[in-house]
């Protein structure tokens, strides 16, 4: 019954963990993440014609969409305000991914799939619209509603602001 599904899951495992890292932004759940994904693919593998990676994406943005819908997502109080970095502390950069990987979560789960699978896996808008199952305008719109969330988020902008005033 194997048709290349080892050879597939060999092949691709890492780079499938990996994309839903970028989507989850944890690696526990990105895991289990593929392991769901990669057993609905198995109960379908003979069905599935030319390149699985379209529907093994789509399996994975979706099951992470209805696992984000069921997730609390409540506020994480802090008993201190964290301190300022220096721009100048090779630290900040990492702190600045931070913010953006912050700000990147804040993004509704479609919104953040059509923001990884096009920058972070370098899908064109057409395989992003395919991957998600909607339409070429449905993802360009999804993607500058992301955009536009981004650039108005605090942190960013404020890392944004501090890079240009050096």
């Amino acid at each position: 019954m194997d048709d290349g599904f080892a050879e597939y899951v060999a092949q691709r495992h890492l780079r499938l963990c990996r994309m839903a890292y970028l989507l989850a932004r944890d690696w526990g759940t990105a895991e289990d993440l593929v392991q769901t994904a990669l057993a609905k693919a198995w109960l379908a593998w003979r069905r599935i014609e030319g390149n699985p990676d379209p529907y093994v994406y789509r399996i994975i943005v979706n099951t992470h969409s209805s696992w984000w819908r069921r997730r609390w997502r409540g506020e994480i109080p802090a008993a201190t305000l964290p301190d300022t970095a220096d721009p100048h502390d090779p630290a900040a950069r990492l702190e600045d991914q931070a913010a953006l990987w912050n700000a990147i979560g804040t993004l509704s789960p479609r919104q953040r799939a059509v923001i990884v699978l096009h920058y972070f896996e370098g899908r064109t808008l057409a395989q992003v619209a395919d991957i998600v199952g909607c339409s070429l305008g449905a993802v360009k719109s999804q993607l500058g509603r992301a955009l536009t969330r981004l650039r108005v988020d605090p942190d960013i902008r404020t890392m944004t602001l501090e890079r240009t005033s050096r």
